[in-house]
């Protein structure tokens, strides 16, 4: 796969189908026999994965600074010991969600100032970022609807939250058009695996990471 390997992530609001896509586009990489790290945030690391306990499964109420800071704690563990490790082994990773999330959540879904958590996000993850990001979209009544028993602390907010955070991720995806690519998450699981295969396919072409030699 040449020195560095390919990042890509996976956005999306709750409910969106971004744990189906991960493992679709994982088995896809290997099958086109490319090493693939896959991870999660927050998480990805023992102690990160606390982090994520501490933000997701506790139910008294958290400043919404003091969870950016943990979000922000929990993506610099995962960067140092899992993604930036990997890449550097010239190994794709795919992770179930990144930046974008903070921005989306914390800024557009809490109010935070947009520039800020930029500026964390750069300090977090010493300037790595995903080449690729598909942002899974689809309406925040049908997404919540899909999730079934317990409900996490970000999941509970409601309605107007989650919709403000669908329309964050829309407006970095008009944004940042080359790199993230919006995916109809009404459609079935497997023509959304195929759309996103295709457009990985393209991606790792361009970055000469496969030759032009794979068949779907």
């Amino acid at each position: 796969m040449g020195r560095f390997g390919f990042f890509v992530s996976i956005e999306g609001i709750e409910g969106s189908g971004k744990s189906t896509l991960l493992y679709g586009l994982k088995d896809y990489v290997e099958s086109l026999g490319l090493d693939v790290v896959i991870t999660r945030e927050p998480g990805g690391t023992v102690f990160a994965e606390g982090i994520r306990d501490l933000i997701l499964h506790r139910d008294e109420d958290i400043d919404p600074w003091t969870e950016v800071f943990l979000l922000i704690a929990a993506r610099r563990e995962n960067v140092v010991k899992v993604i930036l490790p990997a890449l550097r082994d010239g190994k794709v990773v795919i992770s179930d969600r990144f930046t974008d999330s903070t921005l989306a959540y914390q800024g557009y879904g809490r109010g935070l100032p947009l520039k800020k958590l930029s500026l964390l996000n750069k300090i977090a993850t010493s300037r790595v970022f995903p080449r690729l990001t598909f942002l899974i979209d689809l309406p925040v009544e049908k997404g919540l609807g899909r999730k079934k028993g317990r409900f996490d602390r970000i999941e509970k907010e409601k309605l107007e939250f989650h919709e403000r955070v669908r329309q964050g991720y829309l407006t970095l995806a008009r944004k940042a058009k080359k790199r993230i690519k919006v995916l109809d998450g009404t459609k079935d699981p497997e023509t959304l695996l195929e759309e996103a295969r295709n457009l990985l396919k393209k991606a790792l072409l361009e970055k000469k990471k496969i030759r032009g030699n794979y068949e779907d």
